[in-house]
């Protein structure tokens, strides 16, 4: 069996699954010390709201990244609200991406990068937190492969922003 992923917006088990996983996503992320990722524990109030808006807003595509039957990650691909005017628009935006640690360097956040770029065919911007040297690595590895060198990377406060144009190739 190889890596899908699926849209997650109308599957209770899914949304649980991935408000189990939210915890060690964070926990990884605070291992940064940017002070930007607190980890959010269960009776955290903020939480509910977090993931409200991830399944009710029509411009967040919460996605499952699954091996076989196995889920080993999730992402949530955003739709910008308000182009700034004058200003480079991406008509999507990789919000977050996460393999769980015992599933990576298998190949999923590859191929699952590439799956959620063929569904969503247009300008993508994609951030990673120039700190983050294992994200920035992966990023620049599967988006130079995917892109074939068709990217613009830029550096700035802080982050490694990468700009490219995915063209619809698959559905889920």
């Amino acid at each position: 069996m190889g890596v899908s992923v699926r849209d997650c917006r109308h599957s209770a088990d899914d949304r649980r699954w991935i408000q189990d996983v939210y915890g060690e996503y964070l926990e990884s992320l605070s291992d940064l010390n940017t002070g930007f990722f607190p980890v959010i524990d269960n009776d955290d109030p903020q939480k509910d709201g977090i993931f409200a808006s991830w399944f009710a807003n029509e411009r967040s595509h919460p996605l499952i990244i699954a091996n076989g039957a196995d889920r080993v990650g999730f992402a949530l691909v955003t739709r910008p609200q308000m182009p700034v005017e004058g200003e480079w628009q991406p008509d999507f935006r990789m919000a977050e991406f996460f393999i769980r640690k015992g599933c990576r360097r298998n190949g999923y956040g590859r191929d699952a990068a590439s799956l959620i770029f063929d569904r969503f065919a247009g300008e993508w911007m994609i951030v990673a937190y120039q700190r983050n040297s294992g994200s920035v690595g992966f990023w620049r590895q599967v988006l130079t492969a995917y892109c074939r060198g068709a990217l613009t990377e830029r550096v700035r406060n802080g982050e490694v922003q990468h700009r490219f144009r995915s063209r619809h190739k698959t559905a889920f």
